[in-house]
């Protein structure tokens, strides 16, 4: 079912550079994840996958996989009638998420990949639904990332997309931005001795669309019946997107 194209191509300049970041983080990825969120990523990735509808034995694409938190939750919460192919472009990452995999005993249903969200290494309509949670905001062409998650998935399938964002404006705003820009940073390095990772990873949320401009790129990538649903006061977005 899975074909695998030769060549990958990473064409951003960024690329690099974030999968660089991202194996250094690897081994502090979970912790800080918990850690910077107080604990309410676990709360979202279950809403997250609260919004997976599948069918007996369905195909689950997870972009960004990192170390399989989403992937382990989509069997925990949907049974393991299903299978889920984690792609990430961290060698790092993958490690972390194939150790967490044999302690789930769950090989035969979660299958990892090394890969590149801009050069899908599928067939067409592959899947029953795809998700990527906190790694579309690292894609710099994300119309062309969601076009190749539109052209993978099945018809009827969904894409679901969770990400962080930033509150609407007021007070929580200020707040959540003095959070992001003095705070975050210093808790980050403390833990993971990266500075710069924990400048540009609050750096590339606030520079992230708003939702409702981000819902019109699922659009323009052929979504449809797009929805969006803010989380924890707008901290974060779960976006749901439909391929009719």
């Amino acid at each position: 079912m899975i074909t695998h194209k030769s060549g990958l191509s990473m064409k951003k300049k960024e690329l690099p550079f974030i999968k660089e970041m991202f194996d250094s983080l690897a081994p502090k990825y979970d912790l800080l994840n918990r850690l910077l969120s107080l604990r309410r990523d676990l709360y979202w990735r279950r809403a997250m996958v609260s919004e997976i509808n599948l069918p007996q034995k369905g195909f689950v694409l997870d972009v960004a996989c990192g170390t399989a938190d989403v992937a382990l939750e989509i069997l925990r919460r949907k049974g393991k009638n299903f299978t889920v192919c984690g792609l990430d472009f961290s060698p790092g990452m993958l490690i972390l998420a194939a150790d967490k995999i044999n302690k789930e005993q769950v090989n035969s249903n979660i299958h990892l990949l090394a890969g590149n969200a801009l050069s899908l290494p599928f067939k067409a309509e592959t899947f029953d639904a795809v998700t990527i949670a906190f790694g579309i905001r690292n894609i710099i062409d994300k119309k062309s990332a969601l076009k190749a998650f539109y052209e993978s998935l099945k018809k009827g399938g969904k894409l679901i997309i969770l990400e962080l964002t930033t509150p609407k404006k007021g007070p929580l705003l200020s707040l959540y931005l003095f959070y992001a820009q003095k705070i975050l940073p210093f808790i980050g390095w403390f833990f993971s001795n990266n500075l710069k990772a924990y400048q540009y990873l609050p750096s590339s949320v606030i520079k992230f669309p708003q939702p409702d401009e981000f819902s019109a790129i699922m659009q323009s990538a052929g979504f449809s019946n797009v929805v969006w649903h803010r989380l924890t006061l707008g901290v974060a977005t779960l976006y749901v997107g439909l391929k009719e």
